[in-house]
């Protein structure tokens, strides 16, 4: 049977190493990088001449985004990066900003990839994709087992 004073000791070991490493657990356990990685919301609509893709991204500019046509994969991303430093006196304190993301798109049969276009307004990246009313028939095949 443990003495009462070594039964207290141990379990206030745990709680001072909890105190300790709290800020570090802070970022490590999935709240920091929850923050950090956004991915933006995408809504498609799909009307009878076209495809409208709206990306909710507020407070890009055009020039941030990059958007590109690989085949029928469509791809979205952006890099942005700030930096601000302010010296005053006896200190220097700079802050560092880093974002991005990417978002991939398999465009539908009977879209005309050729006739894509993107605008940014109001946080809103739009692509409008329009159809060209020819639809590749599918094209199923069996495999036989052997």
């Amino acid at each position: 049977m443990k003495n009462q004073s070594l039964a207290k000791f141990e379990e206030r070991i745990p709680a001072v190493f909890e105190d300790f490493f709290r800020p570090w657990g802070d970022l490590f356990d999935g709240r920091f990088f929850k923050r950090a990685i956004n991915v933006p919301a995408v809504n498609i609509i799909e009307n009878k001449d076209h495809y409208q893709l709206s990306l909710s991204a507020p407070g890009l500019k055009k020039d941030d985004f990059k958007v590109d046509l690989d085949d029928d994969v469509l791809t979205i991303s952006s890099e942005k990066e700030d930096s601000k430093e302010e010296k005053d006196g006896k200190f220097t304190r700079q802050e560092y900003n880093y974002s991005s993301f990417s978002r991939s798109f398999t465009l539908p049969d009977g879209a005309d990839k050729e006739k894509l276009t993107a605008k940014y307004e109001d946080g809103v990246l739009k692509i409008n994709i329009p159809r060209n009313g020819k639809v590749k028939s599918p094209s199923a095949k069996k495999i036989a087992v052997n």
